[in-house]
């Protein structure tokens, strides 16, 4: 097994390979709006670190957000692209639930929260790091303040928004690194994995004109 991962639902561009065991290689940088420039130099950083070549893969992992659309697309987009181009599966995996895994000191019940800008977040809440009991959803900070009280909060959502998620703990973003071992745990395991189908929770940023006059030839 070699598992070719990445997310780009977070600010972050990241990429991880799995061998099933353990991680061979990863790479992580934080930049929201070079998720297209940077992923496919990252996926071919990781592989010549590992010394494997692309068709050595035997399964893509993506992360499916909830995330930002534009980001979000180019991570489960790419992922799609290569597991056509290598007649691989692709699995997908909620990019909240790699948070979770990848949790700092945490070990009873808890939250994930990521940016979703519009001075909201993306969250969930776990009953241990591999199990999500609630979400994910899109909310105000201020609207589950009661639902997440006394609760530790992983992810920069947290960071963002003190007041309402004063417990916060690492990482801000998801490590590709989770993802993979996530699904490897769960192929292993003969447990089926989610699509690769991005969580958008919510409609894009850009839309249609109101009003919008069509014109057509004459």
């Amino acid at each position: 097994m070699l598992l070719l991962a990445l997310d780009t639902a977070t600010p972050a561009v990241t990429v991880a390979l799995h061998d099933g065991t353990s991680v061979v290689a990863e790479s992580g940088q934080v930049d929201a709006r070079r998720h297209g420039e940077l992923l496919l130099p990252a996926v071919d950083r990781v592989l010549r670190e590992a010394g494997r070549g692309l068709d050595a893969v035997t399964g893509i992992v993506v992360g499916t957000g909830p995330g930002p659309y534009t980001g979000l697309r180019v991570g489960v987009m790419t992922a799609d692209t290569f597991g056509l181009a290598l007649g691989v599966p692709v699995h997908g995996v909620c990019t909240l639930d790699g948070l979770a895994y990848a949790a700092e000191g945490v070990d009873g019940p808890f939250v994930v929260a990521t940016d979703a800008r519009r001075k909201e977040v993306y969250w969930a809440r776990y009953a241990d790091r591999r199990t999500r009991v609630e979400g994910p959803a899109v909310d105000r900070p201020a609207d589950i303040a009661e639902q997440v009280a006394g609760l530790p909060v992983v992810g920069a959502g947290a960071l963002l928004y003190p007041g309402t998620f004063p417990d916060a703990r690492g990482p801000e973003h998801v490590p590709a690194a989770a993802l993979a071992a996530i699904a490897a745990e769960r192929l292993a395991a003969g447990e089926p994995l989610e699509e690769p189908r991005p969580l958008y929770l919510r409609r894009p940023d850009a839309q249609v004109p109101k009003n919008y006059k069509v014109v057509t030839p004459k």
